[in-house]
């Protein structure tokens, strides 16, 4: 495959509304969907919310595919779309973890990645392995949030045969925000850049001047902040993997 349109959901989610924020995802990947988006990307955690635990606690969390997850694997194979969907699941041990999945437009899933870096989410194990997941013929790489805050994921998932990175985040500026780690995960690694971010606020954490962005070569080529939810859409060539929009085409919701 060669130039595709990607869209990320720069969303502003509930934190502990998982019905709410279900809702909202379904709604933006249509929208994304009609925009003949082939990869639609979320924020971490996208469906609980960043700091859910003090709201509705963990005993919702699920083993993945849940019901809602497996029907919208359904509903992906009329869209045509692969969804990087960022959401908590359970382990076989009863674990729980910050994860993303990648579900292909046929609504298979085609694996996950769970969070590495999850020190400051106290409900959540830290998963132990790195591994490209395969999408369309392309090895993508995932790193979430504050696993891109060292060197050490993005460069594992590069000698693994990563050809891009993919960066789901909640990530917002102030005290510990973000500072330049993807620039230099983009440079470390030579590798593309595309980082999902966030807007809203959760009980600690405030999203309002967060940024999704591309980069290419540590350098940003498109950015986007907003204080409502926005399907950020753009073409991109995934054989030369470069940019070919000058600009989002952004659609509120």
């Amino acid at each position: 495959m060669g130039k595709i349109k990607i869209a990320l959901l720069h969303l502003l989610p509930i934190a502990g509304d998982v019905e709410y924020n279900q809702k909202l995802i379904e709604q933006a990947i249509h929208i994304a969907s009609n925009n003949n988006a082939k990869w639609i990307i979320t924020p971490e955690l996208c469906v609980s919310g960043l700091q859910f635990n003090h709201k509705i606690g963990t005993g919702w969390i699920n083993r993945q595919p849940d019901a809602w997850m497996s029907n919208l694997s359904r509903k992906l194979k009329n869209l045509k779309s692969t969804v990087f969907l960022g959401c908590p699941e359970k382990g076989s041990n009863g674990e729980l973890y910050n994860a993303v999945f990648v579900i292909d437009k046929k609504g298979h899933l085609l694996g996950k990645q769970r969070k590495i870096n999850s020190i400051i989410d106290d409900w959540s194990a830290s998963g132990d392995v790195t591994e490209p997941i395969k999408t369309d013929n392309v090895e993508v790489g995932i790193m979430i949030c504050a696993d891109a805050y060292t060197k050490d994921i993005a460069y594992n998932l590069f000698e693994k045969g990563a050809e891009i990175l993919i960066a789901p985040s909640s990530w917002g500026p102030g005290l510990h925000g973000p500072e330049g780690e993807w620039e230099q995960r983009s440079l470390e690694t030579g590798l593309p850049v595309i980082v999902c971010n966030r807007t809203g606020e959760d009980e600690t954490v405030r999203f309002w001047d967060a940024e999704s962005m591309i980069i290419k070569n540590g350098v940003r080529l498109l950015t986007h902040k907003s204080k409502q939810s926005a399907i950020l859409t753009f073409e991109w060539d995934l054989q030369s993997m470069e940019l070919i929009s000058s600009h989002f085409d952004i659609d509120y919701i």
